[in-house]
């Protein structure tokens, strides 16, 4: 089967007082306009099933294409981001040197999956186990987040550093896998689809 992985669009920037949750903030338009661009391609992909993570960003990315092709959008829990429960969230691209979380991480790197790397990556892993077993001989198109695709891709290639695999936003991963163990990424970060709505 075919798992292409794809990282949500760009949201905006929220922030929430104590008591009101964790931040889960909307799209952009830049970004629901990347979502879109994301869907027209994705047509001509042949995909058979579309699945995202619970998080706003990564669901109204999957919903044009959704939409498009009449494809009902399974909810995953286990593909939200890595800091699904901060209360704030701000684009990487509207961060500097001193925001807190680039200050958080720099002093310490696990504090992006909540001081629990191990357990990020044993479920982030889980959930694409579940999805390869349950969608054999299938393509399928997994709406979800960087931290996720690049500790999911860190696994599989047993790379270092799962910050340096970080994809663009709408950036595709394309996964062949089967319930075998055996796992072959061709492809890292796909963008000429939205190359023109990337800034």
């Amino acid at each position: 089967m075919e798992l292409l992985v794809i990282r949500h669009a760009r949201p905006v920037a929220e922030m929430r007082s104590e008591g009101e949750g964790p931040a889960d903030p909307p799209l952009s338009s830049l970004g629901l306009k990347q979502a879109e661009a994301t869907a027209n391609f994705l047509k001509s992909q042949e995909v058979q099933h579309v699945v995202s993570s619970t998080m706003l960003r990564a669901i109204q990315t999957a919903e044009p294409f959704a939409m498009q092709t009449g494809l009902e959008i399974e909810i995953i829990d286990d593909l939200k981001e890595a800091d699904f429960d901060r209360n704030s969230y701000t684009p990487i691209e509207e961060m500097d040197s001193d925001h807190p979380f680039i200050k958080e991480y720099l002093e310490n790197p696990d504090s992006i999956f909540g001081g629990d790397p191990e357990g990020f990556r044993e479920r982030t892993t889980n959930a694409f186990n579940y999805l390869i077993e349950k969608y054999k001989g299938s393509t399928v198109a997994v709406f979800c987040h960087g931290m996720v695709m690049g500790v999911y891709l860190q696994s599989i290639l047993d790379h270092k550093d799962p910050v340096a695999l970080q994809p663009d936003y709408c950036g595709i991963t394309r996964i062949t896998a089967s319930s075998s163990g055996l796992r072959s990424v061709r492809s890292v970060n796909e963008t000429g689809h939205v190359r023109h709505l990337l800034d």
